[in-house]
């Protein structure tokens, strides 16, 4: 019997058919966790304010480490930012960050608490222009990458270096081209998934043209 996740490698492509049958990228094929992630949640759309507030937060965190060591603390990450409300985050102050700064079930890094704070006063300024939602979704770019091999996966684009100046403008941080190429991955807004992977087009946003 084998176990979730393992499987064979695709000829000619970066895929890996799994023991279901499946076909998933090599980062989403041995660890349970992620290919959870994979198959139910990484590349459909996130269209709410609290949903793309916590992505934007999370992937700053993300920065310099693994998604995976990230994904394994989003529990700890929503108990300890309030569910990624960011009415209530807004309204922390320099007690919470010292309290923040002793939970061991986040990343313990004072300028990326300091900035989940930040930005959470950055969206809530933002309703009075659109909101957080309209204003990531204006820089979804005209065409999608349509790669069969991870090393065809761009690490920014140009609406990614756009949508990071934008951003940090308003008020964000944490919010560099490479770190906001991986949320536009993450919520839809670029389909990146491998051509020969199941879950190529699901998101609705980037039919699958195959």
């Amino acid at each position: 019997m084998s176990l979730p996740g393992e499987g064979t490698a695709l000829q000619g492509s970066d895929v890996i058919i799994g023991d279901d049958g499946l076909a998933r990228p090599a980062w989403a094929s041995t660890d349970p966790l992620m290919r959870d992630y994979y198959d139910n949640e990484w590349g459909l759309p996130v269209r709410d304010e609290q949903g793309l507030y916590e992505r934007i937060c999370l992937e700053g965190f993300q920065a310099g480490l693994s998604w995976a060591t990230i994904l394994r603390k989003r529990p700890a990450f929503r108990a300890a930012f309030a569910g990624f409300n960011p009415d209530a985050v807004a309204q922390y102050t320099e007690g919470d960050v010292e309290r923040l700064l002793q939970d061991s079930g986040i990343v313990r890094n004072r300028l990326k608490i300091v900035a989940t704070i930040q930005n959470a006063r950055a969206t809530l300024a933002l309703r009075d222009d659109g909101g957080l939602v309209d204003f990531v979704w204006g820089f979804q770019p005209a065409t999608t990458p349509a790669p069969m091999a991870h090393a065809d996966i761009p690490t920014q684009s140009p609406e990614s270096v756009a949508l990071s100046k934008a951003l940090r403008r308003r008020g964000f941080a944490f919010v560099g081209p490479t770190t906001m190429f991986a949320l536009m991955e993450a919520i839809g807004m670029v389909d990146t998934h491998l051509v020969d992977s199941h879950r190529r087009g699901s998101s609705g946003v980037w039919p699958n043209p195959s």
